[in-house]
């Protein structure tokens, strides 16, 4: 088969008993309850009037969609060709561009002040939608790079999974602002601090599973490749939000919902596809990609917060 022509480097293995550790069901336990403290915290910034609104006129969500499976897919696609990737390492691309938008561009949107609503709203509807557009799109774009049937291979349980942990408790902190609003702030401060502590958890676990075998994906290409797919998905989400007329608001949503990956997805495909001795170090190229969405993320962040102090807007942006 074609896209197995690259083996894996001779020096490179996985980590002995890699995923089946107590430190990998430890850093998967916390992720999980990480997500579900996330979204209650995010669901108590969310009222059910506004959710309706933007189903019952949902310009803003049907442009996030088409930036999520048009631009994102056609980036991945589109940088493999450019850095002259091989067909493993451009499938992996793909795989990542094809997945739907990932819960850190809820956590983004909020700190970018944008519509909590309508991202939390498109994180739902892409992660749905994702059951048909993933299995579409990779038969798409994969044509000529992998000769294998990868409609198969999309992880439908876990992407109901991602459905169940945003919806529950999105669901119940939206309740507790609407019946009990006196606990929100409570429950938000809360959220946060609980989030701080895991996040610190999760970055000294996954240093202790992943050790140095990371290093082997980060080549000049696979760099490259990663920093700018995000960077394009933001900019280009927010140039066609504007294109459209959306507010400010929106605008900065549907730019990190576009740039944000579910890399849980694209991590658990390439592990169903491929054998490790096959697709070697790009095992780890969504850790990589994640850690580039992660930084440009808190880049713009930093942006955004350093302008609105240097010059208080007047209106929308």
């Amino acid at each position: 088969m074609e896209a197995l022509n690259v083996s894996a480097p001779l020096n490179f293995s996985l980590p002995p008993n890699f995923g089946k550790r107590p430190t990998d069901l430890a850093l998967s336990t916390i992720l999980v309850f990480m997500l579900l403290i996330m979204m209650l915290s995010l669901g108590c910034t969310m009222e059910f009037s506004k959710i309706r609104a933007h189903f019952w006129k949902p310009k803003g969500l049907a442009i996030a969609l088409m930036a999520q499976y048009g631009i994102m897919p056609l980036t991945a696609f589109a940088l493999g060709k450019i850095f002259r990737l091989n067909n493993i390492e451009a499938l992996a691309i793909l795989i990542c561009g094809c997945s739907p938008g990932g819960n850190l561009s809820n956590v983004f949107s909020l700190a970018l002040k944008g519509d909590m609503n309508l991202s939390i709203v498109m994180t739902t509807c892409s992660t749905f939608i994702a059951l048909g557009m993933m299995p579409l799109l990779l038969y798409i774009y994969s044509r000529g790079i992998y000769d294998g049937d990868l409609k198969d291979k999309v992880p439908y349980g876990g992407i109901v999974l991602s459905l169940i942990l945003i919806l529950i408790p999105c669901t119940i902190g939206i309740f507790l602002n609407s019946k009990r609003p006196q606990y929100v702030r409570y429950v938000i401060k809360g959220g946060m601090i609980i989030m701080l502590m895991l996040s610190v958890a999760i970055i000294v676990l996954s240093v202790i599973n992943v050790g140095k075998s990371i290093m082997f994906v980060m080549t000049p290409h696979l760099w490259a490749t990663s920093s700018l797919m995000p960077f394009i998905g933001f900019l280009l989400g927010y140039v066609l939000s504007a294109l459209f007329r959306l507010n400010g608001q929106c605008r900065r949503t549907v730019s990190m919902e576009t740039g944000c990956q579910n890399i849980q997805l694209c991590s658990t495909i390439l592990n169903v596809t491929f054998p490790p001795e096959v697709i070697g170090p790009l095992f780890f190229f969504p850790l990589l990609y994640m850690i580039c969405q992660l930084g440009e993320g808190l880049l713009l962040i930093v942006i955004f917060r350093c302008y609105e102090k240097i010059k208080p807007p007047k209106g929308e942006y």
